[in-house]
C-alpha cells in the first residue's frame, strides 16, 4: 500500500492541480432511465422501479455551460458544477473513456456532481446512478440500506444500458471503463473490484451487533435513517424475500469489464481481508483524517492494508466526511448544516479540486496510457 499525506488542503488559493488533461472540453449533462419497469430486478422496496441516471459528458465546442443545480434554482440545496443540457458529444476523439459513479448512503446521483463534471472536462463520460430504496429522491427502504452488495448490481446494469445506448454506446471505448464512489459508493467499489462480505448469521445478528459492537449494514443506523438496525431486524423476522436477500451477502459481484477503481471516504462494512487481497485491479482511496462518520483508521486504512498495491491519501484536519458532497447553497446549510456546513479552515471546493485531480490522474495512468 503507498500512503500519501495531502498539504495545503486549508489554502484556499494556492492548490496545484495533480494532473493537467491535454483537452480540457466543455461540459453536457443529461439522463437515462436503465431496466425502467423491470419486474425481475431488486429493486429492494423502492417505489421507482428504474435506475435513474445522470450523465456528464464532454461537449463539443459551441456548448454553453450554465450553473447547474441540486434542486430547482429559486430554492437550490447545493451546486451541481457548470454544464449544458443535452449539448452535442464532443467530436473528438472518435471514443471516450467511462466512469460509473456510485453516491454515497441515502445521497443522490447528483451530489456526485463536483466529480463527474470535472471526469468530463478531462474527457470521460461519466454515468451516475441513483441506487433503489436508498437514495434522496424519494422514501428510503430498510433494503436499500442494508443490501448493500445490491448497489455494485446496479453500476454493472448502468454500465450494460450505457453501452448499448444509441447515442454513448458508439462513443464508449468497453476497453476502457472505471468507476468511483463516495461512503457506501466506496464500498461498492470493492464489491465491483472482487470483495465479497462475510456470511450473516441472521439468527446471531442482534447478539453480535449489541455485544460486540460489530461494523456492519445491519448494525449501524445511519443519520440518514435513525433507527435502521432495529427495523432491518423486525423486517428479517417477517419478510422471507428480505430474508433470502440477506442469504446472497457473500456472493461475488465482481465486474471484470471494470479496470480500475476510485473510493472517496469508503465504508468497510464486513468485507473478507482474503477477498480484498484478491482484488487485482488498480485502487485509489482518499479520505479525511475529520470524519466521525467513517474514521479512516476503521474504514479506508483497512481497506488500503488489505488491497495489493492501494495507494491511500488522507487529507488532513478537518476534512470530513461530508466535505466530499457538492458545495452547498446558503438555504443548504441553513436547511441542514450537518451535510453542508465543513470545519471552519475548510474550503469544500478546494477539496473537491484535489480529490477530482487525484481522480483524474488515477484514471489517466491506468485507462488511458
Amino acid at each position: 500500500m503507498a500512503r500519501t499525506t495531502a498539504l495545503a488542503l486549508l489554502a484556499t488559493a494556492s492548490l496545484i492541480p495533480i494532473a493537467q488533461a491535454q483537452t480540457t472540453y466543455h461540459v453536457g449533462v443529461t439522463s437515462r432511465t436503465f431496466l425502467g419497469g423491470d419486474a425481475t430486478y431488486d429493486w429492494r422496496g423502492a417505489k421507482t422501479h428504474a435506475l435513474l441516471t445522470t450523465i456528464w459528458y464532454p461537449a463539443d465546442a459551441q456548448a454553453s455551460e450554465t450553473q447547474q443545480w441540486v434542486g430547482d434554482a429559486e430554492h437550490a440545496f447545493a451546486t451541481a458544477g457548470r454544464a449544458d443540457r443535452d449539448a452535442q458529444l464532443a467530436v473528438a476523439p472518435a471514443k471516450f473513456p467511462l466512469i460509473l459513479l456510485s453516491h454515497g448512503t441515502g445521497g443522490s446521483a447528483l451530489m456526485m456532481a463536483w466529480l463527474g463534471t470535472e471526469l468530463a472536462k478531462s474527457g470521460y463520460i461519466a454515468a451516475a446512478v441513483n441506487h433503489p430504496g436508498n437514495n434522496a429522491l424519494e422514501d428510503y427502504t430498510v433494503q436499500g440500506f442494508t443490501l448493500g452488495w445490491e448497489r455494485a448490481v446496479d453500476v454493472s446494469r448502468v454500465l450494460d444500458g450505457m453501452l448499448a445506448d444509441s447515442r454513448f454506446g458508439p462513443r464508449i471505448d468497453p476497453q476502457r471503463v472505471g468507476a468511483a464512489g463516495f461512503s457506501l459508493g466506496g464500498y461498492t467499489m470493492m464489491v465491483l473490484a472482487g470483495a465479497v462480505a462475510s456470511p450473516i448469521d441472521l439468527q446471531q445478528l442482534e447478539q453480535q451487533c449489541s455485544s460486540e459492537k460489530l461494523w456492519d449494514l445491519l448494525c449501524y443506523s445511519p443519520p440518514e435513517f435513525p433507527g435502521l438496525t432495529q427495523k432491518a431486524i423486525a423486517l428479517s423476522s417477517t419478510d422471507s424475500t428480505y430474508r433470502a436477500a440477506l442469504r446472497k451477502s457473500a456472493d461475488s459481484h465482481c465486474d471484470s469489464r471494470i479496470r480500475a477503481v476510485f473510493a472517496i471516504a469508503p465504508a468497510y462494512i464486513r468485507l473478507t481481508r482474503q477477498s480484498l487481497g484478491e482484488i487485482s485491479v488498480p485502487v485509489e482511496i482518499v479520505a479525511g483524517a475529520g470524519d466521525p462518520i467513517l474514521p479512516p483508521a476503521s474504514n479506508a486504512e483497512i481497506l488500503a492494508h488489505s488491497i495489493p498495491r492501494a495507494k491511500l491519501t488522507i487529507y488532513p484536519g478537518g476534512v470530513a466526511h461530508y466535505t466530499f458532497l457538492d458545495t452547498c447553497t446558503a438555504g443548504g446549510k441553513s436547511q441542514n448544516p450537518g451535510l453542508c456546513v465543513d470545519a471552519p479552515g475548510v474550503d469544500r471546493d478546494a477539496v473537491h479540486a484535489e480529490a477530482a485531480g487525484a481522480a483524474v490522474a488515477f484514471f489517466d495512468e491506468h485507462l488511458k496510457r
